[in-house]
């Protein structure tokens, strides 16, 4: 199992109308990840939403992988994901800065995407149908990666045109492209996801176990995938979920039991209207069951056990992992920060976990989606048309490869 951290520009409360404490909030998520780098965390997942307020302030993670990306050398860093609707963006645009985060990151950049989070936010973006999007993602996902390999590509779609033949640039860099996945935020698509050879970004807001059915049904789509996004197939299944994990088990279970924890679900509640609610259903600005009082052990170990959350020392917290792989995780990732976690109680966490928790459950240094880009084939021809002679007699010098 792999393991991660969850960046979303989180900023609750008066805060969120404050521009010098949303300033401090984004450069210290990203500061996360940087630390996080160095204590055997693989990846660093950004989300990207847009008019969110309070619950996300993210709204262009690729400017924050861009100043982590210098700053880390392992760490991979991951879109959470790129929407794909046409009215949003031209998909043009997705593949080329895709490519380009995959030159910056030197290989190290995870394509995310997803439909969008919900009716709110995609009417950002003029969107008021949201049950086409779905489509909209069906027909750009498979048209990017042919973006990526030609050099001549055209399109004529229900959703987008480019309707004379443009080399779209930058292509990745080296063999390959970046991991594919897709957020799966209804059961159905988590079979779709393995159908279609690409990894599945899950989230967490059920008892553990109940989730068994829909990894089942995704590992047995990707053995044999029916139409492969891509030039090669990503193989994981990608959960979030909430760690409370610190040098001392009863510091570790005090902040988890501290009043006000719940907040953000009642966010997530009220934005992301395509998908289930949380089992509490409480949406903002409702406050959430038992807000503003301390949480009792016995609630909190049943939290623990249903797999809601892991909490308490390095050891307790290494067991509890297993939960997570015997339903087949292959990638656990946790949102930062946790919203009952003072900052240098973060940066505990993440040296705790990192060095103590990681290694027993993670001991190949290797990304397994670095493992799986090894396996790209190409997919389309470099050119679907006859390519015209040039006869070029000069470059300038600044050129890195000369003619002949």
């Amino acid at each position: 199992m792999e393991f991660g951290v969850f960046l979303n520009g989180y900023l609750p409360g008066p805060a969120a109308h404050d521009t010098n404490c949303e300033h401090a909030e984004l450069l210290e998520q990203c500061k996360y990840a940087v630390f996080a780098d160095k204590h055997h965390w693989k990846y660093a997942w950004f989300g990207e939403h847009h008019a969110l307020t309070e619950y996300s302030h993210m709204s262009a993670p690729e400017v924050c992988m861009g100043w982590v990306a210098a700053q880390t050398e392992q760490i991979h860093l991951g879109s959470a994901i790129v929407s794909l609707p046409a009215m949003k963006e031209h998909p043009v645009r997705y593949a080329e800065r895709a490519a380009t985060l995959d030159h910056m990151t030197n290989q190290r950049y995870e394509f995310g995407t997803g439909r969008g989070a919900g009716s709110h936010e995609m009417r950002t973006f003029n969107i008021v149908d949201p049950p086409e999007t779905k489509l909209m993602w069906d027909e750009i996902v498979r048209e990017i990666p042919r973006m990526w390999e030609q050099k001549d590509y055209d399109f004529d779609g229900r959703y987008f045109k480019v309707p004379t033949p443009h080399n779209v640039l930058p292509k990745p860099y080296g063999e390959g492209h970046p991991p594919i996945w897709v957020a799966c935020g209804n059961p159905p698509t988590f079979a779709k996801a393995g159908e279609l050879g690409i990894g599945a970004i899950a989230f967490n807001f059920e008892p553990i176990y109940a989730l068994q059915g829909r990894i089942d049904a995704y590992k047995e789509a990707i053995q044999s995938p029916v139409e492969q996004i891509g030039q090669y197939k990503n193989d994981n299944v990608m959960m979030t979920n909430s760690v409370v994990c610190m040098e001392d088990r009863d510091h570790a279970r005090a902040i988890a039991k501290r009043a006000g924890i719940g907040y953000l679900v009642t966010m997530v509640n009220l934005y992301h209207d395509t998908m289930p609610k949380s089992p509490d259903a409480q949406v903002w600005p409702a406050p959430p069951p038992s807000y503003g009082m301390e949480m009792s052990d016995e609630l909190l170990d049943q939290l623990i056990a249903g797999g809601y959350l892991l909490c308490g020392n390095a050891e307790e917290v290494c067991a509890q992992v297993e939960a997570y792989k015997k339903v087949g995780c292959d990638q656990l990732v946790f949102g930062l920060p946790v919203e009952n976690m003072h900052v240098d109680e973060v940066y505990e966490m993440l040296e705790v976990f990192g060095d103590r928790v990681i290694p027993e459950h993670d001991t190949d240094p290797e990304h397994s989606t670095t493992r799986y880009r090894r396996n790209a084939k190409p997919t389309f021809p470099a050119f679907q048309y006859p390519v015209a002679d040039f006869d070029i007699k000069v470059l300038p010098p600044i050129a890195q490869i000369p003619l002949g």
